[in-house]
């Protein structure tokens, strides 16, 4: 059976997060507030169908808080622990709690025109 194109909607999470860059991480909420779109479970569920990892590093975005959030369709286990490997290799830290240190979150800035800088 063969997997369904992305939609615009996923089209449009996958450029966005191709512009986070090695080393730091976004949120699920500043994506979706960056796409002027007002659920961040959208955008999760736009990662976890992302068919292009690792081109479209979909493990650089994690929780509003911090935290890892999810990974290739899993909230624990061995995956959230290779996503939290992949982004240590990549130069994101963390502290004691495992939450992503503030220093590594990465933020779309907005235009004048309301659209965003990535």
């Amino acid at each position: 059976m063969s997997e369904r194109p992305p939609t615009e909607f996923e089209t449009r999470v996958y450029d966005l997060i191709s512009t986070i860059p090695e080393g730091k991480v976004s949120t699920y909420a500043l994506v979706a507030k960056a796409l002027n779109c007002g659920s961040n479970q959208a955008v999760g569920q736009a990662l976890r169908r992302n068919p292009f990892a690792p081109r479209v590093p979909c493990h650089r975005v994690v929780s509003a808080a911090l935290t890892l959030g999810g990974f290739n369709g899993h909230r624990d286990g061995d995956e959230l622990a290779r996503k939290r490997r992949m982004l240590e290799e990549e130069g994101v830290r963390f502290d004691v709690q495992g939450r992503v240190h503030p220093a590594c979150i990465h933020a779309f800035e907005a235009q004048d025109d309301g659209d965003w800088i990535r």
